[in-house]
């Protein structure tokens, strides 16, 4: 199978796409030599301190576009680095040798104006292991040092989601939450902090990541998920939570279905340590009626929010 890419909070198309072969892996390391898929990442500068990637010139983000892999893809990234600084792409969770580590020690940052192919595999279960599956995450790892401290703190990360075959599929593209660095949200403060909509019924899916120092906890009203690999229950002995403890590089993501047994609603998503909430830890998940609309009472509640977290610095 193919594996899927998806620009979180833009829209934009798979194009640029040159095919990339890197040298061979050994079978031990279950890493491929011949991508399933093939794609450019260009790192961009977005201001004097913020960095981003893209999968097009010109339209970097933080995060950084969703990557979405099936268990037995394997594909090729080609990062193109368009700033003056040196960094790289380390990711979580999937499969790689050295020379796609994203290190200073392992010789694989990214100089200025250089590229760089890493080639992540996603082995399913075997001999006993788990196989890779789950909610991952990407991210710098050289710029301006050797454990990425200055790349995370100017947005240089992203989501993987690895699924394995049969899982469903939402039915909008994931939300994507980074808690951090700082007491941010995708970098941004409320009222800034994105604003997730989908329809009543609606199937959606969470990526929470936690970057920089500090502990965080992802708590979402209204709305519950178990907690297990994917979100979903699957019996009767799973924990159904709506609150969990984010650490710097923990990731998590569930799926539910958007006003489940609570309906259309302006409902708050934050940080639960109160004066990270205080300070502009929050944002909206908007679930509109089944045919997109936006009640009265929602609308009226989304402008009181708005008015309520105004006085956040930005």
């Amino acid at each position: 199978m193919r594996s899927k890419l998806v620009l979180f909070a833009v829209v934009a198309s798979l194009i640029g796409v040159v095919p990339v072969i890197v040298s061979a892996q050994s079978e031990r390391e279950q890493v491929c030599t011949d991508p399933d898929e093939s794609f450019d990442l260009f790192a961009e500068r977005l201001s004097k301190t913020r960095i981003g990637y893209g999968l097009t010139p010109g339209r970097a983000t933080v995060p950084g576009p969703t990557i979405e892999m099936i268990e037995g893809d394997c594909i090729a990234v080609t990062l193109v680095n368009d700033t003056d600084v040196r960094l790289s792409m380390h990711a979580h969770g999937v499969h790689y040798t050295p020379a796609s580590d994203g290190t200073p020690h392992n010789s694989s940052c990214v100089g200025p104006g250089k590229s760089r192919t890493f080639v992540f595999s996603a082995p399913g279960p075997r001999d006993g292991a788990p196989g890779t599956a789950g909610y991952w995450h990407y991210h710098d790892h050289c710029m301006k040092g050797a454990h990425g401290t200055a790349g995370t703190q100017a947005g240089l990360f992203g989501a993987i989601i690895v699924r394995r075959p049969g899982d469903p599929v939402p039915d909008r593209e994931p939300f994507v939450l980074t808690m951090g660095p700082g007491k941010t949200i995708n970098k941004k403060v409320a009222p800034r902090t994105p604003l997730l909509e989908a329809n009543q019924g609606e199937r959606v899916e969470f990526v929470v990541i936690g970057e920089g120092d500090l502990m965080h906890t992802f708590h979402l009203h209204g709305h519950r998920w178990a907690d297990n690999r994917t979100g979903i229950p699957s019996s009767n002995a799973d924990r159904i939570i709506d609150n969990i403890t984010v650490g710097p590089a923990d990731s998590f993501g569930f799926q539910m279905i958007a006003g489940d047994g609570v309906g259309p609603g302006a409902w708050m998503y934050h940080c639960h340590v109160q004066n990270h909430s205080d300070l502009g830890m929050v944002g909206i998940f908007l679930v509109r009626t089944p045919d997109g609309q936006i009640t009265p009472e929602s609308q009226a509640a989304l402008d009181k929010w708005k008015r309520i977290e105004g006085g956040h610095a930005h």
